[in-house]
């Protein structure tokens, strides 16, 4: 699988669990307030990793690591993501993915085959108003649903969570979303900080007046939710 870049050390992406991050190239979407821009618009041009040294690292640090991180980029369109996901088990950690959701089918290949134990799925906003949010005209939104449904199965432990992008984003999302994802197993809301690598522009981070707002509007569809601090 090429892997464009590694961060040695997570104390916050992972759980409960110190973990390396292994970023993934291309992407499906293109999320206007995207932080990878380079990795997602021109990932050829990107330096890639060996897989050699990615498990000869990852086996050296087994006595400091207990999970990795795949991230991207998105993951899931990989063809080979699975049998990798599978390699990193072998090795004895625990395995999680981060993805946007659009391939439903890889997903779950991954959740039943044991190679994930936990996902992190990014809703970008109500389902009516993806396009606008993922930069894709023609997405197939049903793909996103089936996606939620399934998580929402409990068939691996997970996390939903939203990026809060001014001017992207206001309150009817948040209930719709709500509705959408009602009580499932926990949420995050984060807020945009512009890396100085995003795909869009004219993209702002909400002031914590409007977080607060949206997440009052979730809590009452769903027990756990809160504001995760991205720094």
């Amino acid at each position: 699988m090429i892997i464009h870049g590694i961060q040695k050390l997570t104390l916050v992406d992972f759980p409960g669990h110190p973990a390396s991050i292994l970023f993934s190239g291309n992407c499906n979407f293109r999320c206007p307030f995207c932080q990878n821009a380079p990795l997602v618009l021109a990932s050829s041009d990107e330096p890639m990793l060996d897989n050699d040294e990615i498990f000869s690292f990852l086996n050296k640090r087994k006595k400091m690591l207990e999970g990795v991180v795949v991230t991207g980029g998105e993951p899931t369109i990989n063809k080979d993501l699975i049998p990798f996901l599978s390699s990193l088990k072998d090795l004895g950690y625990l395995v999680k993915l981060d993805t946007n959701g659009y391939m439903p089918d890889v997903l779950r290949k991954a959740v039943e085959s044991g190679s994930v134990d936990y996902v992190a799925m990014d809703i970008k906003t109500s389902l009516d108003e993806y396009p606008k949010l993922c930069g894709v005209e023609d997405i197939d939104v049903s793909r996103i649903k089936e996606s939620i449904d399934f998580l929402m199965t409990g068939a691996v432990d997970y996390e939903f969570r939203t990026t809060v992008v001014e001017p992207l984003h206001h309150k009817e999302n948040f209930e719709k979303i709500g509705e959408m994802t009602k009580n499932c197993r926990r949420y995050f809301l984060q807020s945009f900080v512009d890396s100085g690598n995003i795909i869009g522009k004219n993209c702002f981070s909400p002031s914590p007046e409007q977080l607060q707002n949206y997440l009052e509007i979730l809590s009452s569809y769903i027990k756990n939710v809160s504001i995760r601090d991205r720094a």
